[in-house]
This record gives C-alpha cells, structure tokens and sequence, in this order.
C-alpha cells in the first residue's frame, strides 16, 4: 500500500514547538534537517520501502480553465499560507500502523539548536480503485 506524507510549511494543529521558519534557521541547522530528511529516505531505500520525495519551493499558483479559447485563470501563489505543501514522500508499506510509524521517525527532523521539530505531517492513502457511488 503506497501512502503520501505531505511535509507542510505552516498548517495542522498547533506546534508542539515553535520552530519558526526555515529562513530564521541558520545554515548549519537546515543543513542537518535536509541531511536527516537524507538519511531518512536511504534507509527506507533499503528496505524497499521508499518510492520518490521531493521539496517544493513556496512559490506557486492556482490554475483552473476558464472556457473554450480562453487562457487559464491563475491566482496566487496561494489562498492561505498554512496551504503551502513544502515537500513529500511517497512510501509503499504493508500497513496503516507502519506509514504512521514512519511519518512519526520523520518528524523528528531537526530544526534550531538541533532538537527535533515534532512537526505535524500529513499521512494519505493511494486511492486503490475509484470512490464507489452508493445512495
């Protein structure tokens, strides 16, 4: 079973710590927090249990389709900050208890001084199959 676990710049419920931003970070502390995200992804590399990752930057647009001849109707970057997504992983996994267990190892990344982030992450299921439409 494959999951995703969306990394989120602000969002989720309260910190457990306020980190602040990476960009108050200094560059010995980002560089430990990308080495530990690093470290992270090549055991799970190991296992099998790895798929793909990736850190997005903050900049970004909504797009949608605006009619027939009509250009995309953009807007943005975005609605809410706390809807920027900063990263992901996907993850194939034998079950719901080892994805939360994972994500749970990842958000100790370090953050300032060091010390884990306790960071809030997202964990989603794969869709299988299509939504199935009962009444």
């Amino acid at each position: 079973m494959k999951y995703l676990i969306l990394k989120h710049y602000r969002g989720g419920p309260a910190p457990v710590v306020d980190y602040g931003t990476m960009d108050t970070w200094t560059p010995e502390e980002v560089d430990a927090h990308v080495q530990f995200m690093r470290d992270f992804a090549a055991r799970l590399e190991e296992t099998g249990e790895f798929v793909e990752g990736q850190a997005l930057s903050p900049e970004g647009a909504f797009v949608r389709y605006d009619g027939e001849g009509r250009p995309p109707v953009t807007d943005g970057p975005f609605a809410e900050t706390k809807d920027l997504i900063a990263g992901w992983m996907v993850i194939d996994v034998d079950s719901w208890d080892r994805a939360v267990q994972l994500a749970g190892e990842l958000s100790a990344a370090p953050g300032p001084g060091g010390k884990p982030i306790h960071e809030w992450l997202e964990v989603r299921p794969f869709l299988t199959e299509p939504p199935t439409v009962t009444e």
